[in-house]
Order: structure tokens, then C-alpha cells, then sequence
């Protein structure tokens, strides 16, 4: 009976031992097992991860090439199209409708082919007079406009590019760094900056509200904005770091283009002393001796060799313009 309850007890502790050895070998086998998948999946999801950004990088890319695109075929189609006479004069930023240009080139024409009329002149002078002031002159007075107004704008450009870096830095939205702008900036960059403002305020999109700006101001600087934007709302990114470079750039051409000034003033003040000698000589020449001069203006001969001269004269300042306009 004792070696019976010997034999008994002996093989309850060996399954107790057993038990246990085998409770704790599973969870081992538990524990290993998940470690395992731990250590498996890690790399795994870290791989997914990497691929999720890479797509999303990929992604990225291709939307700023189908944005940039999309804005070189626009820039493209609108260097095609000419320029309207209602697009020049609000370029010029003037008030002027095409039917009070064309009125008041007519009347400069006339007025002009009345006053050569009343010197004297040959009839030939006096319609040449009137066609040059009434085309020539009007639209040399609108380029001129724009010309300066485009100046005045990429002037003070940099300047309303930080108030939006330094806004959007700050945490404002970008409609209000924009508001700001129509507010604070001197013109012309406060009244093209309030129109946005007034589109956007009626339902245009940011793209279509640049695009138009651009229209009515087409400098390079307001066009490397447009796209700078225009990237930025399709795509993402740091639109504080992007305007602060171009904010940087801008500033680098305006003091290359201010010391291209310097360089060529020289230049400029030979041209302007060489095309202003024929008329100063033939002016001195009137008024020391009158009757040497005279029959060029009475003598039909004469008349036609003073049109020949001035169109020669013409050509001539045109040309030296153009070789002293240095491109920056």
C-alpha cells in the first residue's frame, strides 16, 4: 500500500512538473513567436512606410509638372494672341476707353496737319504730319505709360513679397497677407493687388484671379508669383521659404539691373548727345544766318530733304535706343 501511494505520488508530481514545463515552454514559444513577428513586421511596415512617402513624393512631382505645364501652355496661347488696345491702355493703368484713344488721336492729327498747314509746309509734310502725330505720337505716350508703371511695379514687388512671407510665417491665411498688400503697398501695386482681392471676393479661383493679373501686369516677376502659388495650393509646401527665395532673387536682379544702369549711363549720355546735334546745329544755323536755312523751308526741294532727314534721324535714335537698353 506505501510503495502503491509512493508509485502515485511520484507520477502526479512528474505530470505537475510536466504541466508546468510545458505551460511555460508555451508561452515561450508565445513570446518567441510574437518577437518574431515584431521583429519580421518591423522592417515590413517600415518598407510601407518608405513606399507610402516615396508615392507621395512621386505623387508631388507630378503634380508641379502637370502645373507647370498647364502655365507654359498659358503662357504660350497668350503670347500668341496680340495685344488689344483695351488690354495696352489698362496696362497703362489709365482711364481711357479705345473710342476716346482713337478720338483723341484724330484730333492730335489734325491739329498737327493744321499747325504744317499754317507754316507753310508742303502738302506732303502736312499729311505726313498728321498721320506720325496721330498714330505715332498717342501710342508712344501709351507705351510709355506702361513702361513706367511696369517699373514703378517691380520696384515696390519685393517689398509685398515679404509682407506675405512675414504674414504667412506669423500664421495669417494668404487672402489676408494679400488684403494687406492692397492696403499698405504703394501703387501700382495696391490697385492690381485690390482687383485679386475683388475677384477673389466674387468666387475666382486664386489660378484664374493670377492669371488675369498677369494680363494687366506682364513682368517676369509677377509671373514667377503666379507660378510660385499656383504650385503651392496644388501641390503643398513651404510657401514661406519659396516666396522668401524669390523675394531674394527678385532683389538680386532689381540691384543687377540698377548697376546695368550705372554701367551703361555713359553710353546713354554719348547716344543722347549724338541725336540731339543735327537739330541743335540746324537751330543755331536758323538763328545766325536765317536766309542760308530758309529755302528749306519754303522750297519743296527742301522740305522733302528735311522729311528725308528727320526719318533718317529717327531710325537712327531707334537704333542706338535699342543697342543701349541692356536686358537683365
Amino acid at each position: 500500500m506505501g510503495d502503491l501511494s509512493f508509485i502515485f505520488a511520484a507520477i502526479a508530481a512528474f505530470v505537475a512538473v510536466a504541466g508546468v514545463g510545458i505551460a511555460f515552454t508555451g508561452n515561450g514559444n508565445k513570446r518567441q513567436a510574437q518577437r518574431m513577428q515584431v521583429v519580421v513586421g518591423a522592417p515590413l511596415q517600415a518598407g510601407k512606410r518608405q513606399t507610402s512617402a516615396l508615392d507621395q513624393t512621386a505623387q508631388k512631382k507630378r503634380q508641379v509638372q502637370e502645373t507647370l505645364k498647364d502655365l507654359e501652355e498659358r503662357q504660350k496661347a497668350a503670347r500668341k494672341r496680340a495685344v488689344t488696345l483695351r488690354a495696352k491702355l489698362e496696362q497703362a493703368g489709365v482711364s481711357w476707353t479705345p473710342q476716346h484713344f482713337w478720338i483723341g488721336s484724330a484730333v492730335i492729327g489734325v491739329a498737327a496737319a493744321i499747325a504744317a498747314f499754317i507754316g507753310g509746309m508742303n502738302i506732303l509734310i502736312v499729311l505726313s504730319a498728321g498721320f506720325v502725330a496721330g498714330l505715332g505720337l498717342p501710342r508712344w505716350v501709351v507705351g510709355f505709360l506702361v513702361s513706367r508703371r511696369q517699373k514703378q511695379f517691380t520696384g515696390n514687388f519685393a517689398d509685398a513679397i515679404d509682407i506675405v512671407v512675414r504674414g504667412v510665417k506669423s500664421g495669417l491665411p494668404l487672402n489676408e497677407c494679400l488684403k494687406i498688400i492692397a492696403r499698405e503697398s504703394p501703387e501700382p501695386v495696391r490697385t492690381e493687388f485690390a482687383k485679386l482681392n475683388e475677384g477673389i471676393a466674387v468666387g475666382v479661383d486664386l489660378d484664374e484671379g493670377m492669371r488675369r493679373m498677369t494680363q494687366r501686369m506682364p513682368v517676369a516677376e509677377l509671373n514667377f508669383f503666379a507660378i510660385v502659388l499656383v504650385i503651392q495650393a496644388k501641390a503643398g509646401g513651404n510657401l514661406a521659404e519659396a516666396l522668401g527665395n524669390l523675394s531674394a532673387v527678385l532683389r538680386a536682379r532689381k540691384l543687377m539691373g540698377e548697376k546695368i544702369q550705372a554701367l551703361s549711363s555713359e553710353a546713354k549720355a554719348s547716344a543722347m548727345i549724338i541725336g540731339a546735334l543735327p537739330p541743335l546745329v540746324l537751330c543755331i544755323v536758323m538763328v545766325v544766318a536765317p536766309s542760308y536755312m530758309s529755302l528749306m523751308f519754303t522750297h519743296p526741294l527742301g522740305q522733302l530733304m528735311l522729311l528725308g532727314g528727320l526719318f533718317w534721324m529717327a531710325i537712327g535714335i531707334f537704333v542706338m535706343r535699342g543697342m543701349i537698353n541692356f536686358k537683365h
